[in-house]
């Protein structure tokens, strides 16, 4: 722990994927967001990739390596390696007897293979850290500095972390994995019965605009009409 270190494969078999799941999976169909374009062409990428391709990227991305983490290619063209994964919890969490980590950037070094999905890496961590929250209250993000600015773009769970960490090369001022709590709106922090209290109020506030608009405009019709007759009455 106090290296910051841990595996997939060492944690927990439910951890790691096997070779039924193929990395040429194709991604969902549909329109991308704003701000997950990026993301998507990610997918694209990972689903055109052959085997050479992939052996010339881990060859190429071992080149560049200047701290030993490197990347092993596997006969069945599955291949393992190392992702850093930044702690920014902006609140305590719950944990089983040991102390989470805080906003001040715990950094995390993980083993998985190019089929653990962005699901599986937050559940890894959060074992990791013995935190007992739910693991849909956090999201892992990606951070790519692109001309002297950074970007946050929070990845999907089917998503690879170490098939984007292998495109993007091994420098992490290139790429950064961030893991947070969910972002949540303002009405995330209400309970279902104080939402389903506030459309009770909000239908019966509507129902009395209404009101007051049908008898604001009957009054002046009525103003009309009677204008109207006396206007047609013979002099």
């Amino acid at each position: 722990m106090s290296s910051g270190y841990s595996s997939l494969e060492e944690d927990a078999e439910d951890f790691f994927f096997t070779a039924r799941t193929s990395f040429f999976r194709r991604a969902p169909q549909g329109k991308p967001r704003a701000g997950q374009q990026d993301v998507e062409k990610d997918k694209e990428t990972h689903n055109y990739l052959s085997k050479e391709e992939i052996k010339e990227k881990v060859h190429k991305y071992n080149l560049a390596v200047t701290d030993k983490l490197k990347m092993t290619l596997n006969s069945n063209g599955i291949y393992t390696g190392f992702i850093k994964v930044q702690m920014e919890l902006c609140k305590p969490s719950q944990t089983s007897g040991k102390l989470a980590p805080s906003s001040n950037g715990c950094m995390n070094t993980l083993h998985i293979s190019s089929t653990n999905t962005v699901g599986e890496v937050i559940e890894a961590l959060l074992k990791k850290f013995l935190v007992t929250e739910s693991p849909t209250k956090f999201a892992l993000y990606k951070r790519c500095h692109r001309e002297d600015q950074v970007y946050a773009c929070k990845l999907s769970d089917r998503e690879h972390p170490l098939f984007l960490r292998l495109v993007a090369g091994p420098r992490t001022d290139t790429l950064s994995f961030v893991l947070r709590e969910h972002e949540f709106g303002e009405w995330e922090a209400f309970s279902l019965p104080e939402l389903q209290n506030f459309l009770r109020i909000l239908d019966k506030e509507e129902d009395e605009q209404l009101q007051s608009l049908k008898e604001r405009y009957a009054a002046y019709r009525h103003k009309l009409e009677e204008a109207l007759s006396e206007a047609w009455k013979p002099g």
